[in-house]
């Protein structure tokens, strides 16, 4: 299983959703954002943050305009 809440993880995950969008002609802009240490998961956590509205892309790519 993946952990995707980590810096590998969180950076594999945001390519794989860049890449899924551009081949469907779309461009997302999607940053890592550093959490920190959560006491809850006894662990650093990075998430995802995108332009990207109920997981929708909103801007056609370049290509497709």
């Amino acid at each position: 299983m993946s952990d995707y809440c980590n810096k590998d993880g969180a950076t594999r995950l945001r390519n794989t959703i860049v890449e899924f969008w551009k081949k469907k002609g779309f461009d997302v802009d999607i940053e890592l954002v550093n959490e920190g240490f959560v006491s809850t998961m006894r662990s650093a956590r990075t998430d995802l943050r995108s332009d990207m509205i109920n997981g929708m892309p909103q801007r056609v790519g370049m290509e497709a305009a």
